[in-house]
Parts: C-alpha cells; sequence; structure tokens
C-alpha cells in the first residue's frame, strides 16, 4: 500500500500531469486509470486537503473537488471515460415490444440498471412545496432562473421540462441534478415571446415537456454553446421563431406566443395518443418513431423515473406526431431501425463538461444522430438522443410542412 493513503482512498484518486517536482490533481468526475511510477491509479473524487503524500518519490497538491477542466488532454481523458459510462448503459439495453397508435410508435428500452442515487423529479419537488423556481431578481433575465433546493433530497430536472408563471413561461436548457439544501442559477429558454410581465411570484409545473423536434434544435444550440463559452445557453430567437412556425403550422396563434397553447390547442388529440401507451416493468426507457422514422430516444437511471414522467414524455412526441401526421402514409416502424439507432447511439462521440448541477453534461454527436447525458457518480441519470434529419426547422422540412400548413388551414 502506498505511504499515507487507505486502499479506499486510492481508489478515489485523479491523476493529471507532473508541474516541476510536484503532482497535481483534480476531480472531473472520470473513471480511468492512470500509471504513477509503478502502480495503476483509478482517477476519481479526492478529498480537500493538501499538501497529501503520496509516497517517498510523489507528493500532491489537491486542488477543489469541481473544478473546470484546465486542458484538452485532462478533457479528452473525462470525455472517454464517460463515453464509457453511456455505452456500458447502452449495453445492458434491450429492446421491448412495441407500442403504437396512429403514427408514433414507441419502443419500450428495458433494463436491470438502477441507480443508487436518491432524487426527486422536478414536479415531485413543486407539488411538495420543497423547491422554489423565481426570477433571478425582481427585473428578471430571460436566460436564467434561480432555484432553491430546501430539502435534504437532490431533485432531478429534465432537458425541455416547462416552468409556468412570473414574468414569463420557460423551459429548461438541460438536465440538471440540484445538490440538497442548495440555491442554484439554472440556463432556461423563453417560450412565451409576448409576455414579460408577472402573473405570479414563482414558477409552477404544468406537467409539459418541450416537443423533440425543439428539443433537438435546442440541443444542437446548447452544445455550441458549452463548446464555445463554456455556457448552456440556447438560441432564444430561433426558439422563438419554431415556435411561431410551429403554432402557424397547428393553427393555434395565441396574444402571448405560448407554448402552452399548442398543447392545448391539441388537448383532445394528445389525450388520444396517449392513452393507447403505458411503461411496462422494467422500463428504464423509450425510442420514439414517427410515420416509420426514428426520432429520438430518452432513457433514465432507474424504470421508477421513467414511469413518472412518462405521459409527459409521449404527450410531447405526440405533439410532433399530431404536427407530422400524413393520412395514407405506408411507413411502418421497425425494430430494425430502432437497433440501427441505438447502435449509432453507442458509437457516438462525446465530449464532457462539468454540469450547472451535480455530475457531468455529456454531449453526443455523430452524423446521425445529437443529444446529451446527465452522469453523476459513474451513474447515468438521462440519456436523451435525437435523429438528424427529423424535426421542425424551415431548413429540413420546407416541403412537407407547406403542404401540412397548407392542409390545416383549409380544415
Amino acid at each position: 500500500m502506498m505511504d499515507g493513503y487507505s486502499e479506499r482512498q486510492l481508489r478515489k484518486l485523479v491523476y493529471v500531469g507532473i508541474t516541476g517536482a510536484r503532482h497535481r490533481l483534480f476531480t472531473p468526475h472520470v473513471a480511468e486509470a492512470e500509471i504513477i511510477g509503478d502502480f495503476a491509479v483509478p482517477f476519481r473524487d479526492v478529498p480537500l486537503e493538501r499538501p497529501k503524500k503520496l509516497s517517498s518519490r510523489f507528493s500532491f497538491d489537491l486542488i477543489c473537488q469541481n473544478p473546470v477542466l484546465e486542458s484538452g488532454k485532462t478533457q479528452e481523458r473525462g470525455s472517454f471515460a464517460m463515453q464509457t459510462v453511456i455505452q456500458g448503459y447502452l449495453d445492458k439495453v434491450k429492446i421491448g415490444r412495441k407500442q403504437s397508435h396512429r403514427n408514433l410508435a414507441v419502443f419500450p428500452l428495458l433494463s436491470g440498471y438502477t441507480t443508487v442515487l436518491d432524487y426527486m423529479t422536478l414536479d415531485e419537488a413543486l407539488a411538495g412545496g420543497v423547491i422554489e423556481v423565481t426570477e433571478v431578481s425582481q427585473g428578471g433575465t430571460v436566460p436564467e432562473l434561480k432555484l432553491v433546493n430546501k430539502s435534504p433530497t437532490m431533485v432531478l430536472i429534465l432537458d425541455g421540462e416547462e416552468l409556468v408563471g412570473a414574468k414569463q413561461n420557460r423551459i429548461v436548457n438541460m438536465t440538471i441534478l440540484i445538490q440538497a439544501k442548495s440555491t442554484t442559477v439554472i440556463p432556461v429558454g423563453c417560450v412565451e415571446q409576448g409576455r414579460w410581465h408577472y402573473r405570479s411570484p414563482r414558477f409552477s409545473s404544468e406537467e409539459r415537456i418541450m416537443s423533440p423536434a425543439l428539443r433537438a434544435m435546442k440541443a444542437e444550440h446548447v452544445s455550441r454553446s458549452v463548446r464555445d463559452s463554456g455556457t448552456f445557453r440556447s438560441d432564444q430567437g430561433r426558439i422563438w421563431d419554431e415556435l411561431s412556425l410551429k403554432a402557424d403550422r397547428l393553427a393555434a396563434e395565441s396574444p402571448t406566443m405560448a407554448m402552452a397553447d399548442l398543447y392545448q390547442k391539441e388537448r383532445s388529440s394528445l389525450s388520444d395518443y396517449v392513452k393507447h401507451f403505458r411503461p411496462v416493468e422494467v422500463q428504464v426507457g423509450a425510442v420514439f418513431l414517427i410515420n416509420g422514422k426514428v426520432v429520438g430516444l430518452d432513457s433514465f437511471g432507474r424504470p421508477e423515473t421513467l414511469a413518472k414522467v412518462f405521459r409527459k414524455l409521449v404527450e410531447s412526441y405526440a405533439l410532433d406526431a399530431v404536427e407530422w401526421s400524413e393520412p395514407g402514409s405506408d411507413e411502418r416502424p421497425s425494430g430494425a431501425e430502432v437497433r440501427r439507432f441505438l447502435e449509432a447511439a453507442r458509437a457516438a462521440s462525446v465530449e464532457s463538461h462539468s454540469s450547472v448541477g451535480l455530475g457531468t453534461d455529456c454531449r453526443m454527436e455523430s452524423g446521425r444522430l445529437a443529444g446529451f447525458a446527465l452522469v453523476h457518480e459513474e451513474q447515468l441519470l438521462h440519456l436523451s438522443v435525437f435523429a438528424r434529419g427529423n424535426g421542425s426547422s424551415r431548413e429540413r422540412h420546407g416541403s412537407r410542412m407547406q403542404r401540412f400548413s397548407r392542409r390545416r388551414r383549409t380544415h
């Protein structure tokens, strides 16, 4: 055993590199191994003590627990480790029996994977009154909100979840694990362009998630933002533009151009879709197809989380299914297509960044797909991946959507 370290502490070491005669450590939440002298030391969190003597030959400076990645080489190590976590998660997944209604199909993802982390969902925390979400100040600012967690339990907030009230409705830009007993400023986007005045002092939930086409677009914006500036910002102008186009196609224009009004306009159709789908035993996620084509997947660290958000997740995909409905289409959903999509997700490149809350935000990309995952303590909490070439953007779907828009207006 190395001098001054127990076996447990050795498993928590993180090696970065040599600086002069000393070594430096920090904690990017990774799980690789590095050779130090004759020893293979796993990477992990380190205690906040400094300096720490490893042996008569090595001495280390220990730095803070959640630093910004300091170099491209270090970030590559963290990204490789996160890719390993994601691949390990997907390796355990099996595809369940298809459920379908009209042009929407859902293939359950089944797994024995279960995170041991204890957390509440956003809706549970808001309903229980243990968190408060407000504008960051009385005047407010569009891209940020303040969240106070008064509970001794962590709170998991999902990418695209809507917060309603205060000066304007917002959606969350990324999946975030909020630390217990903490205050966090979270990155958001506005989904109610025509309002900037208070309706309530705090935000609440109406149990909605942004539709996958818009989430896919936003995810690519956020990935570029964190890569370029280290911030998880969305392109607010594009969100408003796409919501306006969606409202036009669904004939759901409203005075404030609220995303909520799209769901309200299609309430009857969405309810009809939702009642045809249900989670099954050991289901942790699902791959969703519209008109026979994979749109995306959402998967979680345990079945209980999927069960809690299943209805609003299906409803979000159903909103795009209603919009993209093509009567007479003979495209049939294929299990082989789902398998190919999962293989592409497993092979996607990964960039890891310290999350706004706890854990590591992992940005995934390939020619076929884009997405993200949240990993904390080497456990995956949420994986979301979208097929490129599906969505509502004018560039990708102009001709089809123009035909659909004309058809909606004539009915």
